[in-house]
């Protein structure tokens, strides 16, 4: 089900993920938020920025065990546990911000 930014249509997966990684921009995860009535915060976007760069470097979207371990080693222990994470992304931090940030599902993740 493609998705509209800007007027231009995105091809995403089943699930919502973009099936273009090239086609993510800043815009992608606002309109990606707002159809799951969030709205993006500086916190998310620490997150989604994190994730991007850690794609970049490893060639992989981190499983939630991996990415809060990660987190908490870059931005610190407030940061790095699940329940602060979760009450960002409520569907799952993996699941949910990897797909605000235009990555691939995360192995594991049901």
């Amino acid at each position: 089900m493609p998705i509209e930014v800007h007027g231009k249509s995105l091809d995403t997966d089943e699930e919502g993920y973009l099936a273009n990684l090239s086609d993510w921009a800043p815009e992608v995860a606002t309109v990606m938020a707002e159809s799951d009535e969030c709205v993006l915060s500086e916190n998310h976007w620490e997150v989604i920025n994190f994730l991007r760069e850690y794609y970049q470097e490893y060639q992989i979207a981190p499983a939630v065990r991996i990415l809060t371990k990660a987190i908490g080693r870059k931005l610190g222990k407030d940061k790095g546990n699940s329940k602060y994470l979760y009450e960002l992304f409520p569907q799952g931090p993996a699941k949910q911000a990897c797909k605000y940030a235009g990555l691939p599902k995360p192995t594991g993740c049901v």
